[in-house]
């Protein structure tokens, strides 16, 4: 099984508001940048396994189980034990394409919460960390990852980053 040399993510958001008033027209700038960089081990700040994927639905829930059913680009089945980084991007652009999000990985650790979703609408990303801690999954109670495209085909990509 492959190891985590140094995992770093960055976002980044900038933009500017104005508003013509009477005699001025004032600007806000706004730039903001958060990182994070995990190294390799299964503490505080570490992760050992990546799992990616472009994947497609059509018209019904897919579930993503984290625990001994994905297999990473060396062929290797992953058993997430806590997921560090969960990304998820909605890749339509026709808009009412929602893509939801839930399953008991969501509900039991994610939201902490029975039936809670996320909804992605076109060209959405949603990107959960917890660096320190993870997200914990537990086989059979805390482990789905439901994807949901309503009556729509949905392109979408996924990224976990987490320990196996």
């Amino acid at each position: 099984m492959g190891t985590i040399a140094s995992f770093a993510q960055l976002l980044s958001f900038s933009g500017s508001f104005t508003k013509a008033l009477d005699l001025t027209t004032p600007t806000e700038v706004l730039n903001i940048s958060k990182s994070q960089t995990l190294a390799n081990g299964t503490g505080a700040n570490q992760a050992n396994q990546i799992w990616s994927d472009t994947r497609s639905v059509a018209a019904a829930p897919e579930n993503l189980d984290l625990a001994a059913v994905l297999v990473d680009a060396f062929g290797d089945t992953l058993t997430f034990t806590k997921v560090k980084m969960l990304m998820v991007h909605n890749k339509s652009t026709t808009p009412g394409e929602d893509l939801t999000l839930s399953g008991n990985f969501v509900d039991n650790d994610m939201l902490g919460g029975a039936d809670s979703t996320i909804v992605l609408g076109p060209g959405g990303i949603c990107l959960l960390t917890s660096p320190v801690d993870g997200f914990t999954v537990t086989a059979t109670t805390g482990d789905i990852l439901t994807v949901d495209p309503g009556a729509a085909t949905i392109a979408y990509d996924v990224l976990i980053v987490g320990t196996v």
